[in-house]
């Protein structure tokens, strides 16, 4: 039995969605869901978005219109983007982008865009007229600057939907309708997806905002919490969410009233502390000597602050000095000498190092192993004692002088950078005798509440689990309970604000409301928050996807725990049937008709353990906004990691999922694409469970902070694309290579040609990865392959050498690829001559033209072609403006330096191009290739072919930094032609 087949089947927009998902990345805390909470590793919503309109999305024999017709749904079409065009283009980019006749009519100074100015007279709707006609020049990614997001417009007011329904026959004015018609359509009735790795919720929150019924379950509870506020507090109207937040200002009163009157935050001159600054202390073994511990000294790069240690010999430890307006020399020695340098404690006194394991008294014991040897603490302790390896004290306060226009109340309801800007003065201060006193009263209050709070579950009172992330803390501060990553201060604050909620009489949805305002400030007030230098800040605890100990923190004041008590959310009024539970996805019995997951795999994050940060304090709030939920993270249960159990939970879990959705229905299995043995893994696990691939698409979501890292490649999103397995057909493997050569050449074929030539939808690693699809669509087209033991291959370790079969067909497949991948503009014997290192960089080139800068790009370029080091042959490493170097940037660095590249012909082609732009004679770095390159005249055929294809960039508006090397190419190609003997 077959079924029509879905658009996402046949084609799909990956280089827009990935410029999309890219600009929802860069968002930041702008994102829709973000506003709610911290999770690790959320899908960009437009991504979800196009995944479920793909497969809801019908193909017609017109593939072209198909196409244009998903984009226009998506507002990513001309005129979508210009509808979502909300930020105008400054005067000095219109000018640089206007033709002749536009910059007489528009502008003074038409020569010189920094000084672009409009002349007199000009009327608003020229001036938008010019705007418009510019912005339609730009490239996709230019655009992008000036939109809107998607998900942020009015889509019942903007979509052509009159277009769109002639085209599909449906009857609809928004999103939401359209679904529903289109789901029925499909399946006879609204569409239910389903995500059984709920996380932070992105597929079940998008797939409700767009009008499908959702389901999401996740064994962990904060997974829970989350994708069920996405869908129940997200939808409420902003009237709704408006009585929220009142709520929420009720609390942070209550508490702020408390703090005034315990006095624990403001000193004698009436200023109010903003953040306290703590470093670890530890004995010197060689000199006894209290050492306080810090990698650097700095306190404010903005404020020339920094820390002065002084040796106090009477007690044999450090006065701690805070200098202000330091000097350049002070803060480039406050910068290199810290006291903990590379895992080491250099003691100022003594100038001995000390490894820092040597004082915590690690050591390996017989059987290889290390026993860890600092104590662990006990569950009353909140403090170390006197006699612990490393003991803590408070070196800094941050204040701010209120002006006297303002109340304090005003003041702390600000943004921190609007507090220090306008409604007071910053003073960096060493704490003083009465500060010392308000931290003792502060560890006073705390004793007197502690064993009450931690019997009512207010503050933490569980065990910390040993496990990947967890053993860390455990090792290196001996901290064994979770209340122990927070000091007397941060328990104290969070405690109240703990205990205050826990007082309100209000709804499941405002209890919702605050359990997740103090799971933002708990984030930002832990001994894990480090001290920003340049920001004059706290990080988060999460700054990254770990539990860091710190040997110096920050604690900030209640002031600026305001900002994120108080959510800033991102509503939109909307109504579904949704259901979120905690479950085992093993035991799954809901019906969906797609199945969108983002599963765990190989080294993905352990959310679990992670997320028990939070669980610590979650637990009494949780069981009274969800009485049948539980509150630990289930890590036993949890799918990590790599190895047999991991197989076989996969299998049971997708064979489960295959059996809860009808025959017709989808799958979608998104998950980070690194190398062709996880391809293959991953592949008989969905085979096992009785599902096929049909199709695969690459997004690439890259940001800045990827690049190129030494073993550590950019990830992009693979979305997988299974129907169930009907075949009942066995095959023999050596019959499958003809069937997967057609499958993997039609599938480029048909991909080439619905690609657009003016804004290419596909580049090459997009062609390489419908190869891996392809080959897998033919090989899970069958029940059984004969010579291929599924429960064989899976039962080896991952970093086994042994190559299995599928890995084979893969890498087969990607040759057939590569082969059917050479540029229009080269003969294919001559491209076939060429060393992977060259083949790479003709490329590399073609992926500039196509104006694809993705660092992901040359990664997945390179691990085909086999080049193991290409970093310098990129002018660019950044994620998303990646790029080779022109000759002239090449200069003569790198030839002849024993490396592939270093003594290839086309290295010496940019170099001959680089001498006749240099000595401004073509003749010159024509000579240069006589000489050099051995067998000139036998070469001259593939040194002509080459000239040719760089000389082409001339003209390419995005490679201005090829002009003149591509004219000199040009020049050198005429004198190569027309040379004799």
């Amino acid at each position: 039995m077959s079924y029509d087949k879905s658009f996402i089947e046949v084609q799909f927009p990956v280089s827009k969605i990935s410029k999309e998902s890219y600009k929802e990345r860069k968002a930041g805390s702008n994102q829709t869901l973000t506003g709610l909470g911290k999770w690790w590793g959320r899908k960009p919503l437009i991504l979800v978005r196009a995944a479920i309109l793909g497969i809801l999305l019908p193909v017609t024999d017109n593939p072209k219109k198909d196409m244009e017709i998903f984009l226009k749904i998506l507002a990513m079409d001309n005129k979508g983007l210009e509808l979502r065009k909300n930020k105008p283009i400054s005067t000095r980019e219109l000018l640089k982008n206007a033709e002749s006749d536009e910059k007489q009519k528009y502008f003074i100074n038409e020569n010189d865009e920094y000084l672009a100015k409009y002349k007199k007279g000009i009327s608003k709707e020229d001036k938008e007229k010019l705007q418009i006609n510019i912005f339609n020049r730009l490239s996709y990614d230019e655009k992008l600057k000036y939109c809107l997001r998607t998900e942020e417009i009015n889509n019942e007011a903007v979509i052509e939907w009159k277009e769109i329904n002639e085209y599909l026959g449906t009857n609809v004015g928004n999103m939401q309708e359209l679904v529903k018609e289109l789901g029925i359509k499909k399946f006879g009735k609204i569409p239910r997806v389903g995500d059984c790795f709920c996380g932070g919720g992105s597929i079940p929150f998008e797939a409700g905002r767009i009008g499908c019924d959702a389901y999401g379950s996740d064994l962990n509870p904060l997974a829970g919490l989350l994708t069920w506020a996405d869908l129940n507090i997200l939808s409420k109207s902003d009237e709704e969410v408006k009585k929220l937040k009142e709520f929420q200002e009720k609390v942070y009163d209550d508490v702020a009233k408390q703090v005034e009157e315990w006095q624990i935050e403001e000193n004698e001159k009436g200023w109010r502390a903003k953040y306290y600054l703590y470093c670890n202390e530890t004995i010197c073994p060689e000199c006894g000597c209290k050492v306080p511990l810090s990698p650097n000294w700095i306190v404010s790069s903005s404020f020339k602050t920094i820390v002065v240690l002084k040796y106090n010999e009477q007690n044999n430890d450090f006065d701690i000095i805070i200098q202000n307006d330091a000097s350049k020399e002070e803060m480039k020695n406050a910068r290199n000498n810290g006291t903990i340098q590379k895992g080491n404690l250099i003691c100022p006194h003594c100038h001995k190092k000390t490894p820092i394991s040597s004082i915590r008294k690690d050591r390996k014991i017989e059987d290889g192993s290390i026993e860890y040897g600092l104590r662990k603490w006990d569950k009353h302790e909140f403090i170390p004692r006197d006699d612990d390896v490393f003991t803590e004290r408070l070196y800094c306060i941050k204040y701010i002088e209120k002006f006297n226009t303002k109340t304090w109340e005003e003041v702390m309801k600000k943004p921190a950078p609007a507090i220090d800007a306008y409604y007071g003065k910053i003073h960096y201060v060493a704490p003083d005798k009465m500060d010392l006193k308000r931290e003792e009263k502060v560890k006073n209050l705390l004793k007197e509440r502690f064993k009450k709070w931690q019997n009512q579950n207010i503050i933490p009172n569980s065990e910390i689990e040993p496990g990947y992330n967890t053993n860390q803390i455990i090792r290196e501060k001996g901290w064994k309970y979770w209340h122990q990553l927070f000091n007397n201060r941060q328990l104290l604050i969070l405690g109240l604000f703990q205990e205050v909620i826990i007082k309100c009489k209000t709804s499941r949805t405002c209890k919702s409301f605050f359990l997740l305002g103090l799971n933002k400030i708990l984030d930002r007030m832990s001994k894990l928050c480090m001290w920003h230098t340049s920001y004059d800040k706290g990080e988060t605890t999460f700054s990254n996807q770990a539990l860091n100990g710190l040997y110096v923190y920050a604690t900030r004041g209640l002031s600026t725990l305001y900002n994120p008590w108080i959510l800033n959310i991102r509503n939109k009024e909307f109504n579904s049937d949704s259901i979120i539970k905690l479950k085992d996805a093993r035991n799954i019995e809901e019906i969906c008709n797609i199945w969108i997951t983002d599963p765990p795999y190989a080294d993905a994050v352990n959310y679990h353990e992670l997320s028990e940060f939070f669980l610590s304090w979650d637990k009494r709030m949780i069981l009274d906004v969800f009485p049948d939920w539980y509150t630990d993270s289930k890590r036993v249960l949890a799918i990590s990691g790599t190895g047999k159990y991991f197989d076989e939970s996969m299998i049971e879990i997708y064979s489960n999922l295959a059996n809860h959705m009808p025959d017709n229905g989808l799958q979608i299995v998104m998950f980070t694409h690194q190398d062709v043995k996880i391809w293959a893994e991953l592949s008989m696990i969905l085979w096992s469970a009785g599902l096929q691939v049909t199709a695969a698409w690459n997004i690439a979501t890259e940001t800045d902070s990827g690049g190129l890292k030494d073993g550590n490649y950019v990830k992009g999103t693979v979305l997988l694309v299974l129907r169930k397995q009907t075949s009942n057909e066995t095959a023999y493997l050596d019959e499958l290579s003809s069937e997967i050569e057609t499958e993997v050449k039609n599938q480029i074929d048909s991909m080439r040609k619905l690609d657009d030539k003016e804004d290419p939808n596909f580049s090459d690693p997009d062609y390489l990865l419908a190869a891996y699809a392809a080959s897998l669509k033919v090989l899970t087209s069958y029940k059984n392959i004969e010579d291929i033991n599924v429960k064989y291959e899976l039962s080896k370790s991952r970093d086994s050498k042994e190559v299995s079969p599928i890995e084979k067909i893969i890498h087969g497949a990607v040759k057939i690829a590569y082969d059917c991948l050479i540029p229009n503009e080269f003969d294919s014997f001559i491209w076939k001559t060429l060393i992977p290192e060259e083949r790479l960089y003709l490329k590399g080139i073609e992926l500039e033209k196509q104006n694809v800068y993705k660092i992901s790009a040359y990664q997945e370029l390179a691990r085909g072609f086999g080049v193991n080091d290409y970093s310098e042959m990129l002018a660019s490493k950044k994620a998303n403006s990646a790029r080779v170097k022109t000759p002239k940037e090449f200069d003569m660095k790198h030839l002849n330096d024993n490396s592939a590249f270093g003594n290839s012909l086309i290295r010496n082609i940019l170099v001959s191009i680089h001498i006749g732009l240099k000595e401004e004679d073509t003749v010159k770095g024509r000579n240069w290739l006589k000489t050099q390159v051995n067998n000139y005249w036998d070469k001259r055929e593939s040194i002509l072919n080459i000239l040719d294809y760089l000389s082409k960039t001339e003209f390419i508006g995005n490679m201005k930094q090829w002009k003149e090397c591509a004219h000199e190419a040009f020049m050198l190609k005429n004198l190569v032609e027309n040379d004799s003997i």
